[in-house]
């Protein structure tokens, strides 16, 4: 119950819904017992049964506020039928009857239409909120997370929480109140056979629960393996052509049969417990009217303490309390297995972020002199990815990294970036460490071209505007001529309007990577980092792009990461990394006399 409360704190900002609700509900609940009594006097007309009283009674000389009104109907029905006779009181009395049911079930529509904007309010607050923080966590916790099982907590999780948690919200007042009047009117009735009753559900209470004990344990394994199933889906889409490229469609689809099987095997299990639920609860419920008809018919029939009319009152009565019981036993399996989708949900907003703003962070950053190192170390889990590493950048400087597969040059590019924070030394922009800089300060000065083209599925412009939001069409059209863009784009049917499909398939490997430079060119930042951002494109695309880059690095500070050395010959300063190390520094020409690990790099790949 901890998470169901914790999602309930959701509902506070629809505390005014919640609050017509309940009031709906208690006249709901009222006005369905009312109904249900009702039915005694008019059985008592048909049959020509009931107390008949010829005088007025008088508050002063009652018992009780109750006694006086139940005498005071008595009196009234006992007038009706002496002036309009059996025929016009039961008419009268039905026309009663008919009007509670309406106004029971008018009550009923409201409490409904009320709950739906807390229902709906909660899953879209919380759905924002799960979004939201899922932006703010670090790459690191992406590292360790399956997308498809966070899709599934954002949109699976959260439907449970709506159908299963929140319908416990329509019952918590509905139905207990329905019980509360229904008890306190069987009670008027006949207390004898209400405590009857009473006997039977402790004992109903107990089997039911029973029943539900390991409905949580069932439900989380069918919810995590929900988010193997999304995980599943979302890679062989990702990856199809791989997929068709290997043959691997098989491989693919006896994995994916094996995820449906375990889903299969524990929905099953789950779907068992909570269908056990009905029969037992109505069984339960069925013996316990056997009970009464016995017991009551006794009083009825033998010892003449209870009138016929006041016997099948009281039986409606009873069977109308049970109703809400089974509700509320059916409801209680829906709060274990909501309870298991909200530990899910609340996991992930309660997963803290490891970068976060440090107090009295720097907010306005403008970048003037240089990007410094100073003994940097870092780990992942716990494994060494960089050692010591320490070089400074002045502005409108390109330092270049190079090194092989793993030799910690995108780990550079994402330390600079703050995707990660240095396990020892420092990163210093102007002298101030960033982890003192506002994340969004430091990450506004700096635009990023990654060796994958990142689009999405959208128009052409609204690729574009990621990088700065209020640009203009003449904007981006600049920046795409820079990126060597615009000569494709141009001859589009709808231009920038153009939809590119998801992660932009609609282009060619180059196409994209041009697009995803052209954003970087419109952001205009004066860091620029460039990791791998040739390695997809063909020679003559390369050659375009080249082009724009060299325009583009102008007066930039840039940090190119690259495996073709081609397009870092003319940097300032090249890092050769190894293995985590630095282990040489310089330009291109002293590199090359210094006959080491740089030049073995460039004769590997041909360039003279």
């Amino acid at each position: 119950m901890n998470y169901f409360k914790k999602i309930l704190k959701y509902a506070l900002p629809y505390k005014k819904y919640a609050g017509l609700n309940i009031l709906s509900n208690a006249f709901y609940a009222l006005f369905g017992t009312l109904a249900m009594v009702s039915l005694i006097p008019m059985i008592n007309v048909l049959f020509g049964e009931g107390e008949k009283v010829t005088v007025k009674p008088d508050l002063s000389g009652a018992d009780s506020y109750i006694k006086f009104g139940i005498d005071s109907f008595n009196y009234f029905l006992t007038q009706k039928l002496e002036h309009d006779g059996s025929e016009g009181t039961l008419l009268f009395l039905i026309v009663i009857i008919v009007s509670l049911f309406l106004l029971k079930n008018f009550f009923g529509y409201l409490a409904l239409y009320y709950i739906t904007f807390l229902r709906n309010g909660v899953v879209k607050d919380l759905r924002n909120d799960l979004y939201n923080h899922s932006l703010e966590l670090p790459l690191a916790y992406y590292s360790d997370q399956r997308k498809g099982d966070l899709m599934s907590r954002i949109l699976a999780d959260v439907n449970e929480v709506q159908s299963s948690t929140l319908s416990f919200l329509e019952l918590i007042v509905r139905e207990p109140l329905t019980i509360l009047f229904g008890l306190a009117s069987m009670f008027l009735i006949s207390p004898e056979l209400t405590l009857f009753v009473l006997l039977f559900i402790p004992i109903s209470g107990f089997l039911i629960s029973q029943i539900g004990k390991k409905l949580k344990k069932h439900s989380t394994k069918v919810q995590e393996e929900s988010g193997v199933l999304l995980s599943t889906i979302e890679e062989t889409f990702g990856g199809i052509r791989v997929i068709k490229g290997f043959v691997a469609e098989n491989a693919f689809k006896k994995r994916f049969s094996a995820t449906t099987r375990r889903y299969f095997d524990f929905s099953n299990s789950l779907m068992h417990r909570q269908n056990l639920a009905g029969p037992v609860s109505e069984f339960l419920g069925i013996v316990t009217i056997t009970a009464l008809l016995w017991y009551g018919g006794n009083l009825v029939l033998v010892k003449n303490t209870i009138s016929g009319g006041a016997f099948i009152g009281f039986m409606s009565l009873a069977y109308q309390i049970l109703t809400p019981a089974k509700a509320m036993s059916k409801a209680s399996y829906s709060v274990k297995r909501g309870n298991a989708a909200a530990e899910r949900v609340m996991s992930v907003l309660e997963t803290t972020s490891s970068i976060t703003n440090a107090p009295n962070a720097v907010s306005n950053l403008n970048f003037s002199s240089d990007i410094k190192f100073d003994n940097v170390s870092f780990k992942y889990d716990k494994e060494n990815v960089l050692s010591k590493v320490s070089f400074e950048v002045k502005k409108g400087q390109t330092l270049a990294l190079v090194g092989q597969s793993g030799s910690g040059k995108s780990t550079i590019a994402n330390l600079i970036s703050r995707f990660y924070d240095v396990s020892d030394g420092a990163i210093l922009i102007d002298g101030i460490d960033i982890r003192q800089i506002t994340k969004s300060a430091l990450r506004g000065n700096m635009g990023l071209v990654t060796q994958e083209s990142i689009l999405f599925n959208e128009t052409i412009k609204n690729n574009l505007l990621i990088g700065k939001e209020n640009a203009s069409d003449e904007d981006m059209i600049k920046a795409l001529k820079i990126a060597n863009a615009w000569e494709f784009i141009e001859k589009l049917p709808l231009g920038i309007e153009t939809n590119i499909g998801d992660s932009g398939n609609k282009l060619s490997g180059g196409q994209k990577q041009r697009l995803s430079i052209a954003r970087a060119v419109l952001k205009n930042p004066p860091i620029m980092i460039l990791d791998e951002a040739t390695s997809a494109l063909d020679t003559e695309s390369e050659q375009l792009v080249q082009v724009a880059l060299e325009n583009m690095m102008k007066n930039r500070t840039s940090i190119v990461i690259a495996h073709r050395l081609s397009t870092i010959k003319n940097a300032d300063l090249i890092l050769v990394l190894r293995n985590g190390r630095i282990v040489e520094t310089g330009d291109h020409d002293s590199l090359m006399a210094h006959d080491g690990n740089y030049k073995k790099l460039i004769e590997l790949q041909s360039f003279q």
